[in-house]
């Protein structure tokens, strides 16, 4: 047997673990494992594309390049691989020779220029910043405040920006507030450390609040209260946020700031926004203020120690580990594996903080706990009117939308409907009226289609009915998935569902792994059949199987 026996995990589990298999007899045995076990689809895929991933890099690996074959990215992950300088300066003469691309021969001279570096082992790596290898180029961020001003600072604690709407938090900072508590309280014991969660507050009426944040997790909670900030606004928020997370700092602004005593470091180690569209913006723009990364949309976090052998990251120095770093998971393009974002210093600058944002749904609300204590600051500094330079004279608040969430029964389209788009939609809106408390959702193949739909049902079609990663989280109790593949964007928006029935006429759909009962066939056969079984109370199995309907 394998070490990792993928029949004990599921297959969002299983992304993460098969990346840190390097051994092909190992991932051969997993491979092997699975077809005797639960013979999953989507695994054996998953491991059957780490093993041509990895016999492709060990074969790479051989200095069979050939940089006429190759994009400048593709070759810029394989040159790390390379520590031959005649190897690297054969690569040029060929690139040089052939199509000759800036781009390509200038990552070839820095690999050249990394190694022979290494190779004379002074005991000291020179890595000049960009604007010293290349000061005839534009550099637009080299008069940025901040960048690089900053080395061997101080970082602690992660900090949560708590979205509010009504006088009450979002459910995804009540989300935010729960994971961030499980991730610190693990920190603190795996690196001996006393590292808090810390809860942000901007808004009008929102003091009221800070008791709640501390109920759902945070250890301290800093706000800021005003009329002007009852709605978001870019530049109020952005200022307010990132002078909060300066304050006392070797960076701090050297204008009124507010109180912050209950810190003693520069900035804060990671920082957690929720990825809703206020949210969206306001991450983007603050993480770009502190000249720091952002992975967006995130549904799994992590906290933990990685090697890594970049040479943009380490110096050239050969392998590095990285210290306390979070690991920001988000599905890939792919829909069938998970990308880990990382956010590492490198040898001329730092960054931090670490930062994501957070799909709403993501996570567990943790249970509202009164009894919890914790600080609160207010921050308490004069707003400038700069930041407010357009007034809003009048405002109206858009309908709310569809809200999915809350039913017992979810009927969800997919790219199945193709055949006659809109007899697809009927059937489904169909099925939903044979229900006492259903709704329709659809499928990201359905918003980014091009189908043409007839008018009566052309709404039903639109982004805001859609489940998934970019969409809506539902959990109902009773998921039905009808010509929908099943891809892991949106997995994660339906499979905490009490019960999954799909229809679909591949029987090795990935939707299958992760569904209760699976019925092989046509939707447009199948479904006008099950409503016909709720509206007569039986199910007639013979006619369902005679449409060319099986069951798993």
């Amino acid at each position: 047997m394998p070490e990792i026996d993928p029949n004990d995990h599921d297959i969002s589990e299983l992304g993460p673990k098969i990346q840190e298999v390097e051994d092909l007899d190992e991932l051969e045995a997993m491979l092997e494992a699975e077809k005797a076990g639960q013979d999953r689809v989507g695994a054996k895929k998953l491991i059957e594309s780490r093993i041509e991933k990895f016999a492709e890099d060990e074969d790479e690996a051989d200095g069979d390049l050939d940089p006429s074959e190759m994009s400048p990215a593709d070759l810029g992950n394989e040159l790390p691989k390379i520590d031959d300088v005649d190897a690297l300066e054969d690569l040029l003469e060929r690139e040089e020779s052939g199509e000759d691309r800036d781009s390509v021969t200038r990552l070839i001279r820095n690999r050249i220029d990394s190694v022979q570096g290494s190779d004379e082992d002074t005991g000291e790596t020179v890595v000049q910043s960009p604007e010293e290898k290349y000061p005839e180029l534009d550099h637009p961020t080299a008069d940025k405040q901040y960048v690089e001003d900053l080395e061997g600072g101080s970082y602690e604690d992660m900090w949560v920006f708590c979205e509010t709407q009504d006088g009450d938090l979002l459910d995804v900072s009540r989300e935010m507030l729960g994971k961030a508590r499980e991730l610190m309280d693990d920190y603190n014991e795996q690196y001996g450390s006393e590292e808090r969660v810390v809860a942000v507050l901007l808004g009008d009426g929102i003091d009221d609040l800070t008791d709640d944040a501390i109920a759902y997790g945070a250890d301290v909670v800093v706000y800021q209260e005003d009329a002007e900030l009852e709605r978001f606004r870019h530049k109020s928020y952005t200022e307010l946020f990132t002078r909060i997370a300066r304050a006392g700092g070797e960076l701090d602004e050297e204008t009124e700031a507010g109180d912050s005593s209950w810190r003693d470091y520069d900035e804060p180690r990671y920082v957690l926004f929720p990825a809703t569209n206020n949210g969206r913006d306001l991450s983007a723009q603050v993480q770009g203020e502190l000249d720091s990364g952002l992975a967006s949309d995130c549904s799994g976090l992590y906290i933990e120690n990685t090697v890594i052998s970049n040479p943009a990251k380490t110096g050239g120095e050969g392998d590095r580990q990285f210290e306390r770093v979070l690991h920001m998971k988000r599905p890939d393009f792919s829909g069938f594996e998970y990308s880990t974002i990382l956010c590492l210093d490198n040898p001329t600058r730092e960054f931090h903080p670490q930062g994501a944002s957070v799909i709403p749904g993501s996570f567990d609300a943790p249970d509202f706990d009164p009894e919890r204590e914790g600080e609160v600051y207010e921050y308490d500094v004069d707003l400038d009117e700069d930041w407010f330079r357009v007034d809003v004279t009048e405002h109206d608040r858009l309908d709310d939308g569809v809200d999915l969430t809350g039913h017992n029964v979810i009927v969800a389209l997919g790219r199945g409907i193709g055949d006659d788009p809109t007899e697809g939609m009927e059937l489904g809106l169909d099925l939903v009226d044979a229900f006492e408390d259903a709704d329709l959702g659809i499928s990201r193949g359905i918003v980014t289609s091009s189908y043409d739909f007839d008018g009566h049902v052309e709404q039903y079609a639109s982004e805001e009915r859609q489940i998934g990663e970019t969409g809506q989280v539902v959990a109902p109790k009773l998921y039905i998935a009808a010509g929908i593949s099943g891809a892991i964007q949106h997995k994660v928006g339906m499979d905490e569902s009490e019960t999954i029935v799909s229809v679909n006429t591949d029987p090795g759909a990935d939707i299958r792994e992760f569904s209760d009962f699976f019925v092989e066939g046509d939707l447009f056969d199948v479904l006008p059949a099950l409503t016909d079984a709720l509206e007569s109370g039986e199910l007639d199995v013979a006619e369902l199987q005679a449409r060319g309907a099986s069951d798993d």
